[in-house]
């Protein structure tokens, strides 16, 4: 095993995708509900999707993972990452995992103890790891749960900003608000605002979104990238309301520029604050 651990080729790619739309899009496939893992592959890439996450927040065999992993290598060139609930979650084929640790969990395990002893695997297959500090937020739903977090209110934004500029200091370089598979409303914008002003590293934003007005308002309101899978679980047209999705997040991102060129246009004409 060779020491070290570099940006791979996975994490530079989605760096760029984000440079060049203004977001990502990441459809989360739960290996013990795979469902048409074909169909879905090719509505994904047709819908203009940036990768696929594979895991749940109960844990499965890593065989339920190996099989999820090569069904979506067979019928679509976007990467897979794992999005793991513990080590059995490792397995060979994926293009990258997300090394998470839920931060904001009463339970070391799932902070750091799931990490040491699912690392050694990670390091033998030769698996790129993407550093993400993982926040469990409102409800929190199984994930919350599973995870024996201390979920962030919705009120409380500031607590969320104080773990994810402490994330980024510890050298993470992606934070994730998840709401919760299947919640009924995703995270607060103002929320996401508040997260956004607080760190420079990407926000991904997971857990109730279900339409493409509420990915337009994530974005618009400072979130990088946006994650959906239950809501796929349940359209009869998967493809539509990836397209859907996707282009709210496009929409988003044209809102969010032109607030930043409204507040720049503003500056310049109000030349106050230059005395």
């Amino acid at each position: 095993m060779k020491p070290g651990f570099k940006i791979g080729k996975t994490e530079t790619y989605l760096k760029k995708i984000l440079a060049e739309k203004g977001f990502l899009h990441f459809l989360l496939v739960d290996p013990e509900k795979p469902g048409e893992l074909s169909t879905v592959a090719h509505a994904a890439e047709e819908a203009g999707a940036s990768a696929f996450m594979v895991g749940g927040s109960t844990a499965v065999m890593t065989e339920d993972y190996s099989e999820a992993i090569s069904e979506l290598k067979r019928n679509s060139s976007l990467p897979v990452i794992i999005f793991p609930s513990g080590p059995s979650s490792v397995a060979r084929g994926a293009d990258a995992v997300w090394f998470m640790s839920l931060l904001n969990s009463e339970d070391p395990y799932y902070i750091i103890g799931a990490q040491a002893l699912g690392i050694l695997a990670i390091k033998r297959l030769g698996m790129e790891t993407i550093p993400m500090a993982y926040l469990v937020v409102g409800d929190g739903c199984t994930a919350g749960y599973i995870g024996r977090a201390r979920p962030i209110p919705y009120d409380r934004p500031e607590i969320a900003g104080a773990f994810a500029m402490a994330a980024e200091a510890l050298g993470m370089r992606f934070v994730y608000l998840e709401a919760g598979s299947g919640a009924k409303n995703s995270v607060p914008t103002e929320f996401v605002t508040y997260v956004r002003k607080c760190i420079s590293v990407p926000i991904i934003v997971g857990g109730g979104i279900s339409s493409g007005r509420v990915s337009e308002a994530l974005v618009t309101a400072g979130a990088d990238a946006i994650v959906t899978g239950t809501l796929f679980e349940k359209s009869t047209d998967v493809k539509e309301k990836m397209f859907e999705i996707i282009e709210g997040c496009k929409r988003g991102v044209e809102s969010r520029s032109n607030k930043v060129q409204n507040v720049t246009q503003g500056l310049v004409k109000d030349k106050s604050w230059q005395t």
